[in-house]
């Protein structure tokens, strides 16, 4: 009896590649209008002043302006993005 298993049968070899999710604007930076602040899978940050949510919960600006970040009930933190003039 073989004590090995036949060619061509491995148990490994399957892995997916990064989705680069997580901040693209740092707090303090400059966004401008249709910029993407946050790739996130689910409500890590929720939308706040001028900046909108997509369908895969990418959050981006909807205004040009400095990107601020703010506590909100239970711990949420929410993205802003507050004009300059």
């Amino acid at each position: 009896m073989a004590h090995k298993k036949g060619s061509g049968s491995t148990k490994n070899g399957r892995d997916s590649k990064g989705k680069r999710l997580g901040l693209k604007i740092a707090g303090g930076d400059w966004a401008f209008r249709g910029s993407i602040i946050v790739r996130q899978r689910g409500m890590h940050f929720s939308p706040g002043k001028n900046v909108q949510m997509g369908r895969d919960y990418t959050l981006y600006s909807v205004d040009d302006g400095i990107v601020t970040f703010s506590y909100v009930k239970k711990g949420k933190k929410q993205i802003n993005v507050v004009p300059r003039w």
